[in-house]
């Protein structure tokens, strides 16, 4: 007689072979072994406790494994039989991911789409192998669990803030959604997940701060041309990464006979219309013969080298403020243009918002018009009063 194991989980059975046979009249159907009358039977005993403490070790690594994740007698048996079938893992979705994000960069998405996902992907894959020691794990493992547990890592670890932990979070959550609409999981571990961005303070240099930084010269030419730089944008509200892509043939000649820069952000692919004031274009003009710049309208440096020169120049023209790069655009919105008059709609366009909401952030810091707006409605009360 064959000798067979059952395996029950959740009250559903199934059967295995166990590979071993004896005659009916050896079989004890209390002990479920062979009667050990010699030494045949007790290789057969041994080989099925065996088995028995191996259906048993594997049941408990996979609910230490996968502990919200059912493990049904099938599973049980279709391992013990070597008949596992290999199913997506997270950083495998999430490679692949990027992999097409990387196929498509300059036509649907910009260098620093691709970049912030690459980051993202090296975040939870140190994440994964310092809180679950491997190197990849199951998408089945990716529970609201673990969802926290990256999110305390991030803030942690890698002591991001706030609003740098919620935006790596929402990279993760489209390679999971990714992930849903492929049929590779079946619930959405972020359904009970909650987050939000906290309201940033907008610094922007005041009027008194950028004469400071136009009137300033500096003995080393590379502080010259970082200033330079800067105060182009602080003047034209273009990011970094568009100065450093601005090209001569991005100067035209506007609706009105004025030079403009006509060009698109890198950022959203939207479309930037700017009529240059005349600083900006006393700038323009200054690196119309520069050697290094070629087609290009400024030899802008590296990011990082701009932000370091920029702290040497903020000390050197005594701005407590700590200036990177990004400040120039802040500038133009509010001290150059908001804080003039200049409609919000208008400066949205200029700006290459996709959302006015954006550029209302601007507005909130704005200080000064405040205080001007309340100045004239002050005037406007007292007169009503002298009229009364």
């Amino acid at each position: 007689m064959y000798i067979y194991m059952r395996i029950t989980v959740d009250f559903q059975p199934t059967e295995l072979s166990t590979g071993c046979s004896c005659l009916p009249k050896h079989w004890d159907i209390k002990t479920e072994r062979v009667k050990e009358n010699d030494a045949e039977h007790k290789k057969i005993n041994d080989q099925l406790n065996k088995l028995e403490n191996k259906i048993k070790d594997t049941y408990r690594y996979l609910r230490e494994m996968e502990p919200d994740v059912s493990v049904s007698s099938v599973e049980l048996r279709d391992r013990l039989k070597g008949k596992v079938s290999k199913g997506k893992t997270l950083l495998e979705v999430f490679q692949e991911h990027n992999d097409k994000v990387k196929a498509l960069v300059g036509r649907e998405f910009a260098p620093g789409t691709l970049e912030r996902y690459e980051t993202c992907l090296k975040h939870t894959a140190e994440f994964i192998s310092s809180k679950y020691k491997c190197r990849d794990i199951p998408l089945s493992r990716v529970n609201h669990v673990f969802i926290s547990e990256y999110d305390f890592y991030l803030r942690t670890v890698r002591n991001c803030n706030n609003n740098t932990t919620v935006k790596y979070i929402k990279n993760f959550k489209k390679i999971i959604l990714i992930c849903l609409a492929s049929g590779y999981i079946t619930t959405n571990p972020f359904l009970s997940y909650k987050s939000k961005l906290k309201p940033v303070n907008r610094t922007a240099l005041t009027n008194a701060e950028l004469r400071a930084l136009t009137s300033k010269q500096f003995k080393i030419d590379r502080l010259n041309l970082v200033r330079d730089i800067f105060v182009f944008c602080c003047y034209t509200g273009l990011a970094y990464v568009d100065v450093k892509g601005l090209k001569r043939n991005n100067i035209v000649t506007g609706i009105d006979g004025d030079p403009w820069i006509q060009s698109f952000r890198q950022k959203t692919g939207t479309p930037v219309n700017v009529p240059i004031l005349d600083y900006a274009l006393k700038l323009i003009e200054k690196y119309e013969n520069h050697p290094r710049c070629e087609s290009y309208v400024f030899p802008v440096l590296s990011n990082q080298k701009m932000n370091a020169y920029l702290k040497e120049i903020s000390d050197l023209c005594e701005i407590t403020k700590e200036l990177t790069f990004h400040i120039a655009r802040h500038t133009f919105a509010t001290t150059i243009t908001l804080s003039n008059n200049v409609p919000i709609d208008t400066v949205s366009k200029m700006l290459g918002h996709t959302s006015i909401r954006t550029t209302q952030l601007y507005a909130k810091t704005m200080e000064k018009k405040i205080s001007g707006d309340m100045a004239l409605l002050k005037i406007k009360l007292e007169q009503e009063v002298v009229s009364s």
